[in-house]
């Protein structure tokens, strides 16, 4: 119980807070998403990125995101133009072209519920989710430039393009499949619980009403035992009646004459 009131107290104190993306907010493609996850009791989301495309100006040999330039960025499928276009900008370092997919980092209340959205995430196509995140594989990250000079022909660009715009495309299906699973599963543990919960009643009402009404097999006799029992241990037989030994009843005439001799 104690546990359940802390998670309750992080998750308020988490969807409070501003976001603090670059952007700002959450992405439009998975607003359904995040929202959909805010909503149950079991989960709260810490950070989320819908895929993007990106084209990066880094320093020499470090591409991390805190030491780095963007030169284009987009949430959804781009053209070549733009690519062909930033790439030609004057450079500090290695530009970098990069397509990254959806990613999703969440918080859950038990080790059920973890276990639970990882094989969401699993069935949807994101292979390389753990207990805390949903992720996938199917990334791209291709170098175009070295100290400032351009590696590649704009036919290249044109090719990446295609390729990023299609990881672009699959990445969409698995979100929206993980939406459909996500309610499949939802639906199924409310109906796991729901069949739990009426078995149980059952039960509670059949002992109850062995308890009210109780085995009365000791207490009553069966039916045929009544007509057709052994009443020899009740009922004497007639013949006993009728033909018994009577020395023991009716004393013998010799000996009532005797009195009176």
């Amino acid at each position: 119980m104690a546990m359940e009131k802390t998670f309750r107290q992080w998750k308020k104190q988490c969807l409070n807070k501003l976001d603090p993306s670059k952007k700002g907010s959450v992405d439009e493609d998975i607003v359904h998403v995040v929202s959909l996850l805010n909503s149950c009791e079991e989960y709260f989301t810490t950070s989320s990125c819908s895929g993007r495309v990106m084209l990066i100006d880094g320093v020499r040999g470090d591409v991390h995101k805190q030491n780095c330039v963007w030169l284009f960025v987009s949430h959804r499928k781009c053209q070549s133009e733009d690519l062909v276009r930033c790439a030609g900008l004057p450079s500090r370092g290695d530009a970098v072209f990069k397509f990254e997919p959806f990613v999703l980092h969440v918080q859950c209340r038990r080790l059920e519920d973890a276990q639970l959205m990882h094989s969401v995430a699993i069935d949807s196509g994101f292979r390389n989710s753990g207990l805390t995140a949903v992720r996938s594989t199917h990334g791209l990250e291709v170098p175009l430039s070295h100290e400032g000079k351009l590696l590649v022909e704009q036919e290249y660009i044109h090719f990446l393009t295609r390729i990023a715009n299609q990881k672009a495309e699959e990445n969409q299906r698995r979100i929206h499949r993980s939406v459909s699973y996500s309610l499949i599963k939802q639906k199924e543990e409310e109906e796991k619980k729901t069949s739990v919960y009426k078995r149980r009643w059952k039960r509670e009402q059949h002992h109850r009403a062995d308890r009210r009404h109780g085995d009365r097999s000791s207490l009553v006799p069966d039916l045929d035992d009544c007509r057709h029992g052994d009443r020899s241990s009740l009922v004497p037989d007639l013949d006993d009646c009728r033909h018994g030994d009577r020395s023991s009843l009716v004393p013998d005439l010799d000996d009532c004459l005797d009195l009176f001799t």
